[in-house]
């Protein structure tokens, strides 16, 4: 029988470089977590377009501020190379639409920040219910509708109207045994008109929310203070404090009122402002000398005196050195972090609802009175109804909503218009 062998029943030795990874591991997520290094300087790069839209809502107006947040160093740098590059500030459009003159017919797509908003939010201004409708003699109003005896206002009320007179096309029209259609959520077209009070290219923004930059401010310069209060640490005040300032110091640059309403003002002409061919609305606007001229507002071009002088480019490039400065200097911190963190938060946060807030035309100075709404279920008898009420109006959208050739009833139509026209 052989020997037994000698078995080692030790317990297993434990691999202590293993041991010691996962310690160090966990150690550096806790150390993360309670005070996050490096974050802040990376997110201050971070977010340069939310900046650059909220500064084009604000920059311009009585109350032009925007709070410390992410995003302002990446912004700055940007600014440099628009300013100095493509000679401006102000970005261009973000929702594309076209602008028709009233009475000559011509078309040019909207390039203007303001016009592309005012069309984008229409829904939500051109939808609001008022006391009463706008008269050129009494009420001085801004785009109120007069609400009917179940509190819709006249647009919407029209709009409800013109779908059910639809659908009820579409059900005659169905054949029997055929499932009814369902309820169009598109008809025809609506074109809602609009006279323009007396423009200001220093408007005064109104509600409650007008003041929400400086709030959101003053709250930020308190909890950066928190931390000095408790543990002597300045730091975070310091910084909160400089971008406080350069913030202001970039929305306070004249350039941005010029720019933003490069056009002329005071002149008598009736624009149409849609997104185009099969867009649901129209907004006709007209302007008896008070108004801007927004025809040449959509062209987004700038003339010699418009444009960033020297002085301009050399403040946006010596904000954008201050910008990284305080970039590296943030960079630095290494306690009470999340203090930081909650300052470019509450920043962000209010950046974000001023880049993508609803505003009336009136917050950017084109205070409007509604006057009219005109809606048929088919755009060929709204335009018909349009230029029987304003001559050349419906004509010089016809071209827009019907590029192709008309039927030959059509073309006699608006040959009759033509020659009434012409005996004027």
């Amino acid at each position: 029988m052989p020997p037994f062998r000698n078995v080692n029943l030790s317990p297993r030795a434990v691999d202590t470089t293993t041991a010691t990874a996962a310690t160090a591991a966990s150690e550096q997520f806790t150390t993360q977590w309670n005070n996050p290094s490096d974050v802040f300087s990376v997110l201050l790069i971070l977010g340069g377009d939310v900046i650059g839209r909220a500064l084009a809502q604000v920059a311009g107006t009585r109350v032009p501020f925007l709070p410390f947040s992410f995003g302002w160093v990446a912004y700055s740098v940007s600014t440099v190379v628009s300013a100095v590059g493509e000679n401006r500030l102000m970005p261009v459009a973000d929702f594309p639409c076209k602008v028709i003159n009233g009475r000559t017919g011509h078309v040019r797509d909207n390039a203007s920040w303001i016009i592309g908003r005012m069309v984008r939010d229409f829904a939500y201004w051109g939808n609001r219910s008022g006391n009463r409708e706008g008269n050129r003699e009494g009420n001085r109003g801004l785009c109120r509708n007069t609400p009917d005896a179940s509190g819709q206002n006249i647009i919407q009320q029209r709009m409800s109207d013109l779908l059910d007179e639809k659908w009820k096309q579409l059900r005659e029209a169905t054949e029997k045994g055929d499932p009814e259609p369902p309820r169009p959520t598109q008809a025809g077209l609506c074109v809602s008109v609009y006279e323009a009070d007396a423009a200001s290219k220093s408007p005064r923004l109104r509600g409650p929310l007008a003041w929400i930059g400086v709030a959101t401010a003053v709250v930020q310069l308190g909890v950066a203070a928190a931390p000095w209060a408790r543990y002597g640490d300045w730091s975070v005040f310091f910084v909160t404090a400089m971008g406080t300032f350069l913030a202001f110091l970039t929305t306070r640059l004249p350039q941005w009122a010029k720019e933003k309403w490069s056009c002329r003002d005071r002149v008598k002409k009736t624009v149409v402002l849609t997104k185009g061919n099969g867009s649901q609305h129209a907004i006709v606007i007209i302007s008896h000398g008070d108004g801007l001229d927004l025809e040449d507002l959509a062209s987004g071009s700038l003339g010699d005196v418009d444009s960033p002088s020297r002085l301009t480019r050399a403040s946006t490039c010596v904000l954008a050195v201050a910008w990284i400065m305080l970039l590296v200097a943030a960079a630095g911190i290494k306690e009470h972090t999340w203090f930081l963190l909650g300052v470019g938060g509450l920043g962000m946060a209010e950046n974000l609802f001023e880049a993508g807030k609803r505003r009336e035309p009136e917050s950017y100075g084109i205070p409007l009175r509604f006057r009219e709404v005109i809606a048929q279920t088919s755009v060929m008898s709204t335009l018909y109804e349009v230029e029987d009420k304003y001559p050349r109006l419906g004509w010089s959208m016809l071209p827009t909503f019907f590029p192709g050739m008309l039927r030959e009833d059509e073309m006699k139509r608006w040959d009759e218009y033509e020659k009434r026209f012409a005996k004027k």
